[in-house]
């Protein structure tokens, strides 16, 4: 495998997206080296992971001294815009459906939705907790759920720049939120293990209601630092901090699936990401010890390792149109594109 774009480092920033869709506007900001380079960088610092979109053109990357910056990570690896709306620390950014707006929430407990056109704040929302996990509805765009350093799980409308709903559970944080298909339920996974099982760990809740749907879906002593949902089967794969990841069907009663187990790979603490290939057939993960890994989804087996970065590789994700690309990401901020 080829690496043909993207490593370059900044002073400080914190890598969440990539190839995202944007309008390049006005002159860059910054500079990466150039295309014909073997390798670009960008990001820098303490890399939290990597997350693609469809019609993919630009890329996110967060700072943790409040500021976000929008990057061409395609053609001339050049930043184009600097956001500075937050205060402190930028934990979590997202793209909308439409790759026109960034919804991002950070430290100081505030939500911002940037348009990336007007360089104007579609709406801003104060939190009571510090933001570390977001993500949109699947078919309601302006509707997001945003989690954090609380027990609390809140459902947001920015059209009325209030909360819908509030989920609560008895946790300390949630680390990673995925809707399920349609957009009825969605699971969240939380930093709650206790001394003889993980009742809390993996918890499915129903939208409308607010209703727990069952918080006994994972019962390992692992808390699961990501989950992502397969393309075309009614299934979803948990990363472990127990260095593997487990498959669970993505209907209730929400099984796991015992007879499969992919592992090989590290966790180690890290907030590992892992993700399906657009065609669903491989399933893609980073290690703590800086790999790669490629998992046949059937049969669980490893199909090839690809030694990606120096520091922990914290995300590895699929081009959502070019299949043939990937993009990594490392725990010092380095992000690589490999063909």
């Amino acid at each position: 495998m080829k690496n043909i774009s993207l490593c370059a480092k900044t002073s400080d920033e914190h890598v969440v997206s990539l190839f995202m869709y944007i309008e390049e506007r006005g002159q860059p900001q910054g500079h990466v080296r150039k295309r014909e380079d073997t390798q670009k960088v960008m990001g820098g610092d303490r890399g939290r992971g990597v997350h693609l979109e469809r019609g993919s053109r630009g890329a996110i990357t967060i700072k943790e001294q409040r500021m976000k910056r929008v990057w061409d990570a395609v053609d001339t690896g050049c930043c184009l815009k600097t956001y500075s709306c937050h205060s402190c620390a930028v934990r979590a950014a997202r793209w909308s459906s439409c790759g026109r707006r960034i919804l991002s929430g950070g430290f100081d407990s505030m939500l911002h939705l940037t348009d990336v056109e007007t360089d104007t704040q579609n709406f801003s929302g104060q939190s009571e907790f510090r933001i570390s996990a977001l993500t949109f509805h699947p078919t309601e765009s302006n509707i997001f759920i945003c989690g954090g350093f609380s027990p609390e799980v809140k459902a947001w409308d920015v059209r009325m720049s209030k909360v819908l709903r509030v989920y609560k559970a008895a946790v300390q944080q949630t680390l990673d939120i995925l809707f399920l298909p349609e957009g009825r339920e969605f699971l969240t996974s939380t930093d709650a293990v206790s001394r003889d099982s993980a009742d809390r760990t993996i918890i499915a809740w129903d939208f409308q209601s607010a209703a727990k749907i069952s918080n006994q879906i994972f019962h390992e002593r692992y808390t699961c630092p990501s989950l992502t949902l397969h393309p075309k089967e009614s299934v979803f794969v948990a990363q472990t901090n127990g260095n593997y990841m487990a498959l669970f069907s993505a209907q209730r009663p929400y099984r796991i699936n015992k007879k499969k187990r992919y592992e090989g790979h590290k966790v180690e603490g890290f907030a590992v990401g892992c993700e399906f290939s657009p065609d669903g057939t491989l399933l893609v993960t980073g290690s703590s010890d800086g790999k790669v890994f490629f998992y046949n989804y059937h049969t669980a087996r490893i199909i090839r390792t690809l030694s990606a970065h120096k520091e922990a590789c914290v995300s590895a994700i699929f081009h959502p149109v070019l299949p043939s690309l990937l993009a990594t990401c490392d725990w010092a901020g380095e992000i690589k594109i490999w063909q």
